[in-house]
C-alpha cells in the first residue's frame, strides 16, 4: 500500500521543473536555496559508499529537482573516480558513466536531472576545501541548480548519526554577511587540514539537511533491520572506528604540543601570548573543546558496550 502524501516528493513533474529552470530565481538571490531534502534510499547509498572508501575520498552524483527554495534528492549513484586522502579526481570514464546512467534512467521513466554531487571527508568534518569550492562553483556556472553534499563516514560511525553537510557557493565578488559563512568553528579539524579549513568559508554557505522516507523506503529499511539487527546490536563503535579515535587523540596531543611551543616562544619574546594574531587562550580553549568531544564519544562507546554486556549477560543467566 502506498501513501500519496509520504510518496509525494518522489512524484517528479517535468512541467514544473521546466518552469522553475526557466524562472531561475537562484540567479537573482545568492542565498535562494535554504534546504536539501534527501530520501532515505539516497542517504543510505551515499553513506555506504562513503564508508566503503575507508581513508580515501569517494564521489558520486545526486538526482532530483527543485521544490521552491528546497532541492529534493530522490536518488544517488557513485562515480568511478580516483580517490586520495585529500581529493577525488573525475576522469573521462566518469563522464561517460554519468551520461550512460542518466540515459538508462530516462529509458526507465526516471526523468530527474543531476542536481548535486556528494563526496566524503573521512574523519575531518563536513565543509568545503579550496578544491571543493572550485568544483562546486564550476558546476553552478554550467549546471545550476546544483548542490554539494559532504559526508564524514568516520564521524558517522563514532556519533551513531549521519554527519552530513550541504553547501552552495556564492557568485564571484559576492560579499556575504558574517551569518552566511559556511564553515563552523565548532568542528574539530585535524592539524593537516587546519590551514584549508575556514580559508574559503566566505565563498559558500550551508543549507539545512532534511530526510524523508517513502512507503517503499520504510519497507526496505524494515527488511534490512530484520536481517541485520543482531549485527547492529553487537557492533562496538570503539572497535569499528578505533583507527579514527587513535588519530583524533594523536592529533589533540600534537595541537597541545604546538600550543605549548607558542606559549614558550611568545613568553621569551615579550610580545604577548598570540597565535597568528589570536590570543593563545582562544587556541587552547578550542583544543579543550575538541578533546572534550573526543572523550565524550569514547565514554558513550564504553557505556554502550557495558549496557549491552549487562543486558545479554543477564539474559544468559
Amino acid at each position: 500500500m502506498t501513501d500519496s502524501k509520504r510518496d509525494g516528493l518522489y512524484n517528479y513533474d517535468p512541467a514544473a521543473a521546466k518552469a522553475a529552470n526557466d524562472a531561475h530565481p537562484w540567479r537573482e538571490d545568492a542565498n535562494y536555496f535554504k534546504t536539501v531534502r534527501i530520501s532515505a534510499a539516497a542517504l543510505v547509498k551515499m553513506v555506504m559508499h562513503a564508508r566503503s572508501g575507508g581513508t580515501l575520498e569517494v564521489m558520486g552524483l545526486m538526482q532530483g529537482y527543485v521544490d521552491g527554495t528546497a532541492l529534493v534528492i530522490t536518488d544517488s549513484f557513485r562515480l568511478p573516480v580516483d580517490g586520495t586522502e585529500t581529493r577525488v579526481n573525475a576522469h573521462e570514464d566518469a563522464n561517460e558513466y554519468l551520461v550512460q546512467y542518466l540515459t538508462l534512467c530516462r529509458a526507465q521513466g526516471r526523468l530527474e536531472n543531476a542536481v548535486g554531487w556528494y563526496h566524503s571527508h573521512p574523519g575531518y568534518g563536513c565543509w568545503l576545501s579550496g578544491i571543493d569550492v572550485e568544483t562546486q562553483a564550476m558546476q553552478q556556472s554550467f549546471n545550476d541548480p546544483f548542490v554539494a553534499v559532504v559526508i564524514d563516514p568516520d564521524r558517522t560511525v563514532s556519533a551513531n548519526k549521519v554527519e552530513i553537510g550541504a553547501f552552495r557557493t556564492y557568485p564571484p565578488n559576492y560579499k556575504p554577511s558574517a551569518d552566511d559563512i559556511g564553515a563552523s568553528d565548532d568542528q574539530t579539524v585535524p592539524s593537516n587540514k587546519a590551514a584549508d579549513f575556514g580559508a574559503h568559508a566566505s565563498r559558500y554557505y550551508s543549507l539545512e539537511v532534511e530526510h524523508f522516507k517513502s512507503t517503499l523506503d520504510s519497507l526496505l529499511l524494515e527488511q534490512l533491520w530484520n536481517k541485520y539487527w543482531v549485527q547492529t546490536l553487537a557492533q562496538n563503535p570503539l572497535l569499528n572506528n578505533r583507527e579514527f579515535g587513535s588519530r583524533q587523540i594523536a592529533d589533540a596531543a600534537l595541537k597541545l604540543k604546538d600550543a605549548a611551543g607558542i606559549v614558550q616562544r611568545t613568553a621569551r619574546s615579550g610580545q604577548g601570548f598570540t597565535n597568528g594574531g589570536k590570543p593563545v587562550d582562544e587556541t587552547i580553549d578550542k583544543i579543550v573543546r575538541d578533546t572534550k568531544q573526543v572523550s565524550a564519544k569514547e565514554r558513550a562507546g564504553l557505556m554502550a558496550a557495558e549496557v549491552k554486556a549487562q543486558i545479554f549477560d543477564g539474559e544468559k543467566q
